[in-house]
């Protein structure tokens, strides 16, 4: 996948921070856990939500979503695709190891004048122009922020779709064979609705429509010997 992406990416930036951070508590987590181990790489989410929320993604759904269209969003997530209930789950389950590990890679970022150019989608107006030691517990409180806000997003979204992702098809419409026969049929009613628009009117319609003629318009209307309504110009 090394060619899907230029080598100036933020996405290769994001996952050799993450080759350097230490995950050990994410790994520990789940070793500790009757249920065994996790569904993705823990190495994986981290830079999946590190990239997302750097580049302003705060949805879980958009998130997910983003890596099956989003060429950089594949990269990171290493061609999978974990369900955005996989990640809000992660997210909540680490929301204070990841809170910690965001702050350091923002820190990095504006270290390295991501945020400042603009790569990095943060609030620039909420960091210390210094460079301090105050400036990292700043982005750390940026992170806990972000953070915060993924799960406002991911609650109202819960309510909006409950478990759906909110942007399916319908279910005729999900296999190609279902879509050429949906598609086949509103064709054909869209046909019928057309011949319907073409029909001549009928000869009872005749009266009332020969008094709006005479009413709005200079060209009058009397019914033809086979019941059809023929133009006769005044």
């Amino acid at each position: 996948m090394r060619e899907w992406l230029p080598e100036n990416h933020l996405a290769w930036f994001v996952l050799t921070a993450v080759e350097q951070l230490d995950l050990s508590a994410f790994y520990a987590a789940y070793r500790q856990d009757a249920n065994g181990r996790p569904a993705h790489d823990p190495a994986m989410m981290v830079a999946l939500l590190l990239y997302a929320y750097s580049r302003g993604q705060r949805s879980s759904r958009m998130i997910e979503r983003a890596c099956v269209e989003d060429i950089a969003f594949r990269v990171i997530a290493a061609n999978r695709c974990p369900d955005h209930c996989t990640i809000a789950r992660f997210r909540q389950r680490h929301e204070s190891a990841i809170g910690e590990l965001f702050g350091g890679v923002l820190a990095l970022c504006a270290d390295a004048g991501l945020v400042r150019v603009g790569v990095v989608a943060i609030d620039g107006t909420k960091i210390h122009a210094d460079a301090s030691h105050h400036a990292t517990r700043d982005y750390e409180q940026i992170a806990r922020e972000i953070l915060a806000d993924a799960a406002e997003t991911d609650r109202l979204e819960d309510e909006q779709f409950g478990e759906a992702r909110g942007d399916e098809l319908p279910a005729e419409l999900s296999t190609e064979q279902g879509r050429r026969g949906w598609l086949r049929e509103a064709k054909r009613r869209l046909d019928d609705q057309r011949a319907q628009q073409a029909r001549p009117i009928p000869a009872r319609a005749v009266g009332l429509i020969g008094s709006i003629c005479l009413a709005f318009g200079p060209q009058l209307f009397l019914q033809a010997p086979l019941g059809f309504l023929q133009p006769l110009r005044a």
